[in-house]
């Protein structure tokens, strides 16, 4: 049975792991994702169209898409 919330998904980073790279800012189409003082990357969920390009390109595989209700 059905909850009437469609499903979508966005990109969370495991900040803990992140190694401020900077892969993922380069390829997000939305500029959803930023790195803050060269510590991690911080991502902006409003912004994140879910696409998981930046999940695809971390080398340290840090990001994560996850189902987020509407």
């Amino acid at each position: 049975m059905s909850d009437g919330k469609r499903k979508i998904r966005k990109a969370f980073v495991m900040e803990r792991d992140c190694v401020a790279c900077g892969c993922c800012v380069k390829v997000c189409p939305r500029e959803a994702i930023r790195v803050e003082r060269g510590i991690a990357a911080k991502m902006d969920r409003d912004k994140c169209i879910g696409c998981g390009k930046c999940a695809r390109e971390c080398p340290a595989t840090v990001i994560v898409m996850e189902e987020v209700a509407s």
